[in-house]
C-alpha cells in the first residue's frame, strides 16, 4: 500500500471541497513530511505553501481542511498550528502494507521508472598489470550497487570497466618480459611476476638509461599495431583480468565492457581534429590545450609537446564513443573526489564543442579515501592492502566467529563467505559515498551492531521463524499489529521504494543501506516484544505474514547493496 499517496489523495480531496476555486499543487505527495516523533502521527501536510495563493492563514487553512477530510478507513487527521497530521489505520494500513509486499517478492520497491533509458556507468577501472588493491574497493561495490539499483528501477543498465591499459610502462614491461622473463613463470605467477618484472627494469633502468629508449620502442610498436607487441600487450591484459575476475566473481560483479585506454587510442585524431574545426584549441609552449579560464579552471591540455595524447584525450573519445554507442540518458563515471577538477575540465570541453548532454547527463559520483585500521594506504610507505587478501582474512576471522557462536551450522564455510565479504562491502556503503573510510574489523564483523553481519543475522533470524511456522495458519488477524513496534516496522517497509528512488536520484547507495539496517533494527525490536508463533492462529499469521514480508524487503535491500542473505547463521 502507498500511504504516501492514498494520504496525498485526502489532501487533494480536502482541497477540492475547502477551496473550490483553489489550484491544487501539483506534487501534494512530495509536500508531505515524516513527523520527527511517532506521537506527532504518520505523514504531516505543512499548509505554508497554501497561504500565500490562499491569502490565509496556516492554521486556519489546516482547520477548514480538517473539517472535510473524513476516511477513517485510511487515516485518521488532526489539526495541529499549520499541519494536518495525519495517523494510519493500523489495522488496514498493516493488511495494506503486507499484502502489497507480499504480491511480488522480490520486487517491493522496483518500478518502470526507467524504462526505455540506458545508464552507463565507468567504475573499477583497475589498471593492467597491477594487483587490485583496497584502493579500488569503493569504486567497485558504489559502482555495482548502482548497476542494481538502477535495473531495479527499470533502467538499462551499461557497466564499463575502463581499463588502465595506456602508456609506456607498457612497453617497459614488455621489454622486461623479453630480458628476463618467460611465459610459464608469468601464468604461474601472474600480477605479481609481471610487477617483479616491472620493478626490476626500473631499478636496472637507474644504472643503464638506455633500457628507457628500450621501453618507449616497444611502446611505440603498440601503437604502430606490431603482431608481436600487440600479441605480448594483450597477453598482459588477459592475466591481469583472469586475476582480478577472483575478486569480481567473489564480489558478485559483472561488466558489460572491458574497453580501456587503448581501445580510444585510435579515436582520439578525431577528437583533436573536431576541436581544431570548432577553434577550441591553443597553443601553449608547444602542447595544445582549451583555454578554460573563463570558467575557474586550468587549460584541459589534449596534446603534449611531443604530440602524445593524454587521459583527457581518450576520455573526450571514449563520451563521444558511448554516447554513440549506447545513447546514454546518464553517464557516470564513480571515481575518488580528488578527479573532480579533470571531470569538470571533460564535461566543460564537450559541452564547448555543442554536446549539451554533456551537462545534465554526464556526472562525476565522487567518494572519499580508505584507510585501514587507521593507516592511510600509501605503496611507497608499504601500506598497501590487496583486495584480494582483505576478502579473504575477512572469510577467515567470519569463520571464527561463527564456529564460536555456532559451532554446528552446516555449511559454515560458504556462510562465513557471505558473511566476511558482506561485512567488507557493507563498511564502504554505511555511510555517504563522499565520507572518508577506515576499515577496522572490530567494527565490521560486529554482530551486534549496524554492520552486515547484523542485517544478515536478522535475515537468518526470519528464516529460522518461517522454517518453524505451520504451513496453514488461516487468516491473519490485522488488529495483532496495531501496537507500536508491530505499526513501526510496517511504516520502515511501506517508505522502502522512497529509499530505492533517493539512492538513485542522488547516486547514493547508502541511502538504501541505512534503510534496510534500519528495518532489521526494527523487526529485532518487534520479534523481542512480540511472540511470533502465538498460540492465536490469527495473531499467529499476521505476525508469520509481518515477518515473511520483513525477510523479503531484507533481502532486497542487501542484494541492492551487493550482499548474499545467508538463510542460516
Amino acid at each position: 500500500m502507498d500511504m504516501r499517496a492514498a494520504v496525498a489523495a485526502l489532501v487533494e480531496k480536502g482541497i477540492r471541497a475547502a477551496f473550490p476555486d483553489a489550484e491544487v499543487p501539483a506534487d501534494i505527495g512530495g509536500m508531505l513530511e515524516v513527523p520527527p516523533e511517532r506521537t506527532m502521527g504518520d505523514f504531516a501536510f505543512p499548509c505554508f505553501r497554501l497561504s500565500r495563493a490562499l491569502r490565509m492563514a496556516p492554521p486556519m487553512i489546516a482547520s477548514r481542511l480538517c473539517q472535510n477530510i473524513n476516511d477513517p478507513d485510511t487515516a485518521r487527521v488532526e489539526c495541529v498550528g499549520g499541519y494536518l497530521n495525519f495517523f494510519f489505520n493500523r489495522g488496514n494500513f498493516a493488511r495494506g502494507t503486507l499484502e502489497a509486499i507480499l504480491a511480488s517478492p522480490g520486487k517491493w520497491g522496483s518500478s518502470s521508472e526507467g524504462a526505455g533509458k540506458t545508464v552507463c556507468m565507468d567504475y573499477s577501472s583497475i589498471n593492467i598489470a597491477k594487483r587490485f588493491h583496497i584502493g579500488h574497493l569503493s569504486t567497485t561495490v558504489i559502482g555495482n550497487s548502482l548497476m542494481r539499483i538502477y535495473k531495479f528501477l527499470g533502467w538499462n543498465t551499461v557497466g564499463i570497466n575502463h581499463l588502465g591499459d595506456w602508456g609506456t610502462q607498457f612497453g617497459k614491461m614488455i621489454a622486461a618480459y623479453k630480458r628476463w622473463g618467460d611465459k610459464k613463470t608469468v601464468e604461474e605467477g601472474g600480477v605479481d611476476e609481471m610487477t617483479r618484472l616491472y620493478q626490476r627494469f626500473s631499478a636496472e633502468a637507474k644504472e643503464n638509461p638506455a633500457l628507457e629508449d628500450e621501453g618507449r620502442a616497444w611502446f611505440k610498436k603498440i601503437e604502430d599495431g606490431d603482431s608481436e607487441a600487440l600479441e605480448i600487450f594483450r597477453w598482459f591484459k588477459d592475466v591481469t583480468l583472469k586475476d582480478a575476475m577472483r575478486v569480481y566473481d567473489i564480489l558478485g560483479v559483472r561488466f558489460d565492457s572491458y574497453a580501456g585506454e587503448s581501445f580510444y587510442a585510435d579515436k582520439t585524431g578525431a577528437v583533436v581534429k573536431e576541436l581544431e574545426d570548432k577553434g577550441l584549441l591553443k597553443d601553449s609552449d608547444g602542447a595544445k590545450v582549451v583555454d578554460l579560464e573563463e570558467f575557474g579552471m586550468p587549460p584541459c591540455i589534449i596534446l603534449k609537446s611531443d604530440g602524445a595524447t593524454l587521459y583527457h584525450t581518450r576520455d573526450l573519445a571514449a563520451a563521444l564513443y558511448r554516447k554513440k554507442t549506447y545513447d546514454f540518458s546518464k553517464c557516470l563515471y564513480i571515481v575518488a573526489y580528488q578527479q573532480d577538477l579533470h571531470f569538470r575540465q571533460l564535461f566543460k570541453v564537450l559541452e564547448l564543442m555543442g554536446y549539451p548532454w554533456a551537462v545534465d547527463q554526464m556526472k562525476h559520483v565522487a567518494f572519499g579515501m580508505v584507510s585501514y585500521e587507521g593507516q592511510a594506504l600509501s605503496t611507497r610507505d608499504g601500506v598497501m592492502i590487496y583486495l584480494d587478501d582483505l576478502l579473504t582474512r575477512a572469510q577467515e576471522k567470519a569463520l571464527a566467529i561463527i564456529n564460536e557462536k555456532s559451532p554446528n551450522l552446516e555449511n559454515k564455510q560458504e556462510v562465513a563467505r557471505q558473511v566476511g565479504v558482506g561485512a567488507v562491502v557493507y563498511s564502504t556503503l554505511q555511510n555517504n559515498r563522499i565520507k572518508d573510510i577506515d576499515f577496522r574489523w572490530d567494527r565490521a564483523l560486529n554482530f551486534d551492531g549496524e554492520t552486515g553481519p547484523y542485517v544478515q543475522y536478522t535475515y537468518a533470524r526470519c528464516s529460522s521463524v518461517l522454517r518453524k511456522a505451520p504451513a496453514s495458519l488461516g487468516d491473519p488477524d490485522w488488529n495483532a499489529l496495531t501496537d507500536d513496534d508491530s505499526q513501526y516496522l510496517l511504516r520502515l517497509m511501506s517508505r522502502f521504494p522512497e529509499a530505492v528512488a533517493d539512492a538513485c536520484d542522488k547516486d547514493e547507495p547508502s541511502i538504501v543501506t541505512r534503510a534496510v539496517t534500519e528495518i532489521a533494527k526494527a523487526y529485532n525490536k518487534f520479534y523481542y516484544e512480540n511472540r511470533v508463533l502465538d498460540d492465536d492462529p490469527g495473531v499467529a499469521a499476521a505476525r508469520v505474514a509481518l515477518t515473511r514480508a520483513c525477510a523479503d524487503v531484507v533481502r532486497t535491500g542487501l542484494y541492492l547493496i551487493g550482499l548474499e542473505a545467508p538463510e542460516r547463521m
